[in-house]
């Protein structure tokens, strides 16, 4: 088991006009599980390889342990990976699969053999240790490549997307089989996704990448309940939070017939920037439907905003009301939580308003969180 540390790590392509990742600094605790996420391009991957030898780092270092591993070979640097596409050589046997870099390594036939057999309990493909990849379903297939990471007894585990080719169903079952093995052999593993509902639901840690640079890096809790800036806020919860541009007032924002509190810090923070408006998040399960009693700004008209249901999501438990509202002179996309048996009707007007104290301020010129 080891630490893992990134040091300013940079990567820039040859030809490329900016790094592919740009001085990322990142300490990973021994035994942590953190989760690299990402949108497409954002540096996540390169990272991942990085750190396993594949990818050249241009400046600043790596290091596993106390071990400086920048420029080391992979095989020298005590990681196994997983890949997306499993990587199973096809004319081998799950068992040999499995065992094939022990057997590389020069490491004795029994020693092997128990190694693949406590791997293979562990993942429940004991019954398949005779058979070959072609025989095997996506899900078990997935299970020989983590099998194969496991035997080998590493000092980092990394894992690049290893859920991807999976069925929505099976991915679900398997992340929280990689999540529970994981911590029962309490070795540090480092895993890129695209999935930021994977990134919340299995990481002690979640670092979230955009353009090459680090945004965040906190709990799946944390960074739920305090985005560092707009484009983790936008990005992280399913569906996304509501992020709304609205005028700053005397005693808060201006939301549509409704003035919500919010932080003075935040309001001076943004008048000290310049700015006569801010950005407003607020998550579809954090506003509150009014009724058209509800005092208002405008007397004759109902509180908050008023929302035309377009589509509705109905999930039993709970509903996602996906719907356009006029703010500030233009048309906005809301979506809010309601009660699985209140589920309004297409073409149906709701008022919501944002909760009170569940508001999240950003910046509208930098981006960054203004609230506490």
């Amino acid at each position: 088991m080891a630490t893992v540390t990134f040091e300013k790590a940079t990567r820039i392509y040859p030809g490329a006009e900016r790094a592919a990742v740009d001085k990322l600094d990142i300490e990973i605790a021994d035994g942590e599980f953190l989760v690299l996420v990402g949108p497409s391009g954002c540096g996540k991957s390169t990272s991942l390889r990085m750190l396993a030898g594949l990818e050249d780092v241009d400046d600043g270092a790596i290091r596993i342990g106390d071990r400086d591993v920048t420029h080391l070979p992979p095989k020298d640097r005590d990681i196994a990976m997983v890949f997306q596409n499993y990587a199973l050589y096809p004319h081998m046997t799950v068992a040999d699969n499995m065992g094939f870099a022990l057997k590389i390594a020069g490491v004795n036939k029994a020693e092997i053999r128990t190694r693949v057999e406590e791997a293979a309990k562990i993942l429940d493909l004991t019954e398949f240790l005779g058979r070959k990849p072609k025989a095997l379903s996506g899900g078990q297939r997935q299970r020989v490549a983590m099998g194969r990471a496991i035997v080998r007894e590493p000092q980092v585990f990394l894992m690049d997307e290893p859920l991807s080719n999976l069925d929505a169903k099976l991915r679900v079952q398997t992340r929280t089989q990689i999540a529970g093995l994981q911590r029962r052999l309490g070795t540090t593993t480092v895993y890129v996704t695209h999935d930021q509902v994977e990134a919340m639901t299995m990481g002690d840690r979640v670092a979230v990448l955009k353009d090459g640079l680090l945004q965040q890096i906190d709990s799946p809790r944390n960074m739920y309940d305090r985005p560092a800036n707009l484009f983790v806020a936008g990005f992280i919860g399913s569906p996304a939070m509501n992020l709304v541009e609205v005028a700053i007032t005397d005693g808060g924002v201006k939301f549509g017939n409704s003035i919500v509190p919010v932080n003075r810090e935040a309001i001076a923070a943004a008048a000290e920037k310049g700015d006569r408006t801010v950005t407003v998040g607020v998550r579809p399960e954090h506003f509150d439907i009014v009724s058209g009693e509800a005092q208002s700004l405008a007397k004759d008209e109902p509180a908050g905003v008023a929302v035309t249901v377009n589509v509705v999501e109905e999930l039993g438990a709970d509903g996602y009301v996906y719907g356009t509202a006029e703010i500030g002179g233009e048309h906005k996309d809301i979506v809010v939580r309601v009660g699985g048996r209140q589920v309004p009707m297409k073409g149906d007007v709701l008022h919501v308003v944002p909760r009170a104290g569940e508001t999240h301020v950003f910046s509208t010129s930098s981006g960054e969180r203004l609230s506490d």
